[in-house]
């Protein structure tokens, strides 16, 4: 898949489920995706929350991964 494309895919992907996160007051924002990896930045409640390894991991990454699976390996967080 052509780098923009999916860089543009995973970009909305990611608004879809920023609804989620934004029920706890918490936000996250697309930074990059580099090497089969997608960086995401975290905010708002979000920053400092002891569930924000299950959030992004059993939530963000699964569905980011299902969504883009020969193209996303996994997702990162960026402080």
């Amino acid at each position: 898949m052509e780098k923009n494309t999916l860089e543009e895919k995973v970009k909305a992907t990611i608004d879809q489920l920023r609804i989620y996160v934004a029920q706890d007051g918490g936000d996250m924002e697309f930074v990059a995706i580099k090497n089969r990896l997608v960086y995401i930045r975290l905010m708002g409640n979000c920053v400092g929350c002891g569930l924000t390894e299950l959030t992004f991991k059993e939530g963000v990454e699964v569905a980011l991964i299902e969504e883009f699976p020969y193209d996303i390996d996994g997702v990162e967080l960026v402080m």
